[in-house]
């Protein structure tokens, strides 16, 4: 039997994510999508003849086995609370989400569930697993972004920081994977799942630049541990939504194949 898939939320990543499934994806079935405007969501798959129900988040276990968040942070409760107490899983992207609610986590282990943390933007994010199985010792990340993928951020609108008509970078924050998941909910999803690979939110080291002459979302890397020290950088061409760039929509299809997929390659 097929794995069923239910989308929650249908922006840039969650439409990509409908196409794939909807044109097949081995051992997988798209059963659902939720979404906040259920009219317009019912256009959209209409238009797009994919034929599937649009459900309330809190019908989504009995619709799927695993749901694919791809909504707002701030309602990550409403999708991940339904599915994992019915021992369902629940693949997150806004992981920055995750910090402040280590509850789901236990939630998960109470039933029977789990949740599953894309790779997203970040390459040898399995190397940063792999390390962490004996010490690391500091993980930093400096994440630079045309301004307007950082523009609204809580952080810069509570701070009274502008990205404005920049001419040159400029560093908006340099602080914990934790502080910069709750003033940039939108925007460095990267670091949480960097930290929840690693060494924690708490250790894990962030700088964020808006630089006026980037096209694309670059961030580097460097990890020291007792097994490996390696450092890896990445630039990613930004999706319709600026805030977030293409390859995290094909993370989300790479990490679904794997599910089902014979071989699987890579931890």
């Amino acid at each position: 039997m097929p794995v069923t898939v239910a989308i929650a939320g249908l922006g840039t990543v969650g439409r990509t994510l409908a196409r794939k499934l909807a044109e097949g994806l081995p051992g997988l079935s798209l059963t659902a999508v939720a979404s906040r405007d259920q009219a317009r969501a019912r256009a959209w798959l209409a238009a797009q003849k994919i034929e599937c129900p649009v459900v309330g988040l809190e019908a989504l276990p009995q619709y799927a086995d695993l749901a694919v968040e791809c909504a707002p942070g701030e309602i990550i409760d409403e999708i991940c609370r339904p599915m994992l107490t019915a021992g369902k899983k629940v693949m997150v992207l806004s992981a920055g989400a995750l910090l402040p609610r280590p509850e789901l986590a236990e939630l998960a282990k109470k039933h029977g569930g789990q949740i599953i943390v894309p790779t997203g933007a970040l390459l040898a994010l399995d190397a940063v697993t792999a390390a962490a199985e004996s010490t690391i010792h500091s993980v930093t990340i400096v994440t630079r972004k045309p301004p307007n993928g950082l523009a609204g951020a809580n952080y810069l609108v509570r701070n009274g920081i502008s990205v404005d008509g920049l001419s040159e970078p400029k560093r908006v924050f340099a602080g914990t994977a934790r502080e910069a998941a709750a003033g940039f909910p939108e925007n460095v999803n990267v670091v949480a799942a960097l930290a929840l690979a690693g060494i924690g939110p708490d250790r894990t080291m962030i700088e964020i630049w808006a630089d006026p002459a980037l096209s694309r979302n670059c961030h580097v890397i460097n990890v020291e541990a007792d097994s490996a020290r390696f450092s890896f950088s990445i630039e990613n061409v930004p999706s319709e939504n600026p805030k977030t760039g293409k390859i995290t929509a094909l993370s989300v299809i790479a990490a679904l194949r794997k599910i089902a997929a014979p071989v699987r390659v890579g931890t």
